[in-house]
């Protein structure tokens, strides 16, 4: 990452393995990444910690990722984070609902570790 200040991140997705690929994808020291397993956690997260941006999937437990951009870009406070959302689901329909929501980035999983820290990269 560019930059000497320390950014944050936060992966929010169900699945352990997946959060443990994109961690390891960004380890980097000007990074500090924080990981959910679920939409409400997710949210609770982004309000206390407030990271600069949030990988956000959109199927999860609880709320789903959709619905956590929602409530993250209505509100004052965290409507400046940037939201990638990450998804299996890579039909038109899913995608304009991520935008709806509010998400400024979406990525189609499976996706390449490159592509995800080059966009990070760009965003940050």
């Amino acid at each position: 990452m560019s930059g000497t200040k320390t950014a944050k991140i936060l992966i929010a997705d169900d699945e352990a393995s997946l959060r443990f690929l994109i961690h390891e994808t960004l380890a980097d020291p000007a990074l500090l990444v924080l990981e959910a397993q679920d939409g409400t956690e997710a949210l609770q997260i982004a309000r206390s910690q407030h990271p600069q941006m949030v990988l956000l999937d959109v199927a999860m437990p609880g709320l789903s990722g959709v619905e956590v951009c929602q409530q993250l870009k209505a509100d004052p406070a965290t409507r400046d984070i940037q939201i990638v959302m990450l998804t299996a689901y890579s039909q038109s329909k899913d995608r304009e609902q991520a935008l709806a929501a509010g998400a400024d980035y979406f990525i189609t999983k499976p996706f390449s570790p490159t592509q995800l820290f080059d966009l990070i990269d760009k965003i940050l």
